[in-house]
């Protein structure tokens, strides 16, 4: 039997917007800016270096050139609902841009080059969930949840520019750093003050983000 190749069940775009209410007591209702919330959109979309056409982050600490695209896997969907007890949570619902099938944290890794489309991206970092997840759910605890799990997602940066949709395969071209999966890569980097020498050891790895290169060298 053939394997399945990885594909794309959805891309999801979404611009910045305010929300909550001025003078709300409940710190969940009160006022803050954020693009987590995306829509799915169907149809060939524009993917360039900085990200896709209609798509936007809202801070400094998300987007650029190392961040272009969120990825998520489609299988940890199944696990959310039951968990959560959100029996329709919808794909989209962790603010990433590709919806992803068959790949995951622990088959996904730094510097992996895949062709999406007629674009071609690579991976530059994990995701590590920031507060504004919490906002999004209404529940604080869920960033707990994500980084227990792992299951942030990850970050590439685009090599080549193109079109891409929904239903497109995504095929590996290359994997220069087959020890450094997303997984593996998140637990060093957040136990780099303690493990200092895994630490050096994936800072050494050149396919990593810039940004997280630097951290784990001054934790």
């Amino acid at each position: 039997m053939a394997i399945k190749a990885p594909l794309i069940t959805q891309i999801h775009v979404g611009l910045s917007k305010q929300l909550g209410t001025e003078g709300a007591v409940d710190p969940m209702d009160q006022p803050w800016t954020t693009a987590i919330f995306k829509d799915p959109v169907e149809g060939p979309v524009w993917l360039s270096a900085t990200g896709l056409a209609g798509d936007r982050q809202n801070d400094e600490d998300h987007g650029g050139t190392e961040m272009a695209t969120l990825s998520y896997s489609a299988d940890h969907y199944p696990v959310w609902r039951e968990e959560l007890k959100q029996p329709f949570l919808k794909q989209g619902a962790f603010g990433e841009n590709f919806v992803i099938s068959r790949l995951d944290e622990r088959t996904v890794c730094i510097g992996d080059t895949y062709t999406i489309g007629d674009a071609r991206v690579q991976v530059s970092m994990p995701r590590s969930p920031c507060w504004k997840l919490g906002r999004r759910f209404r529940d604080n605890g869920i960033i707990e949840r994500v980084h227990e799990k792992g299951w942030g997602g990850w970050y590439c940066r685009v090599l080549k520019e193109g079109f891409v949709e929904r239903s497109n395969f995504v095929l590996l071209e290359s994997r220069p750093c087959p020890e450094w999966t997303v997984a593996r890569t998140y637990e060093v980097y957040h136990r780099r003050a303690t493990d200092k020498q895994a630490a050096a050891e994936l800072a050494a790895c050149t396919f990593l983000a810039p940004a997280w290169r630097e951290r784990l060298r001054n934790p």
